[in-house]
């Protein structure tokens, strides 16, 4: 109502919550932006991450959402101040600090660890991944050379992709994981680390394309030079000795026909005589 108490007419603004959009609430009759209904100052809340509810002595409790739960509304970090021409008329307690459930917070230190620990086996497994010297997870290059003059040629330039190249750094157990808000910044930067990985596996995945056709080219080029020099230098074993017993005939025909025509000279001579 307008009357004495009553709020309507009455603004209430929140400064922004966690980046949330600030927030200015004018009471009335629910028309022309004004709020009349609980489910109408909660839509209007909701854009700066908070929430409002009732209890059976008409109590109204701003919170916040599970997103922020670690955050206390009004804090210089978190932001939320409470102002408006209401807080003129009302008195507003001191927002309360967060209550945490310790069975949530040990399951979520838990998992910290468990993060931390991928990222040493992450870090370990970047280091030893190297291969005649070459670590294309270390920043190395490898330059491969396809033919004889080195004018044929691939150069792979290796990327650092530890932990921290990757973009992800070790958690601190009650800080991050702590509510919904501190994991989903965790995840983002888990899903970026990915999509830089398939990005990166895509582009060795390309060049090894590469490599794998030149070794093929080069192999069927070797197999056509070894094949062109045996025929220019090793001999077939049966045609050779087919034409070693093709001369020692010719060579005793020859010898034959000549013992013949000394023959013949001998009877032509015999007759002259």
């Amino acid at each position: 109502t307008s009357g004495i108490g009553g709020i309507s007419g009455k603004t209430l603004t929140f400064t922004s919550f966690n980046g949330g959009t600030a927030v200015n609430v004018t009471f009335g009759d629910g028309t022309n932006g004004t709020v009349k209904t609980l489910d109408q100052l909660n839509t209007k809340l909701q854009a700066n991450n908070l929430s409002a509810t009732i209890d059976a002595n008409g109590l109204l409790t701003i919170s916040t959402t599970n997103d922020y739960a670690s955050s206390t509304i009004g804090s210089s970090a978190a932001g939320g101040a409470i102002g408006g021409t209401l807080t003129s008329s009302l008195t507003f307690s001191t927002a309360s600090s967060p209550v945490q459930d310790v069975v949530a917070q040990t399951a979520r230190a838990n998992l910290v660890n468990q993060f931390n620990n991928i990222l040493n086996q992450i870090d370990t497994t970047a280091q030893d991944s190297s291969f005649n010297g070459v670590n294309l997870l270390n920043g190395d290059q490898l330059k491969l050379v396809f033919d004889e003059t080195g004018k044929s040629n691939l150069s792979i330039t290796g990327v650092t992709y530890n932990s921290k190249g990757l973009g992800l750094a070790s958690l601190t157990s009650g800080v991050d994981f702590i509510d919904n808000a501190a994991t989903n910044k965790v995840l983002t930067n888990l899903n970026a680390a990915s999509s830089t990985l398939r990005s990166q596996a895509s582009s060795l995945g390309s060049n090894l394309s590469v490599v794998q056709v030149r070794q093929d080219f080069n192999k069927s080029l070797i197999n056509v030079l070894q094949t062109g020099s045996a025929n220019l230098t090793l001999a077939d074993t049966n045609v050779e000795a087919a034409n070693s017993q093709a001369l020692s005939t010719r060579q005793s025909i020859a010898v034959s026909a000549l013992s013949l025509a000394n023959q013949s000279q001998q009877s032509v001579l015999q007759l002259l005589r």
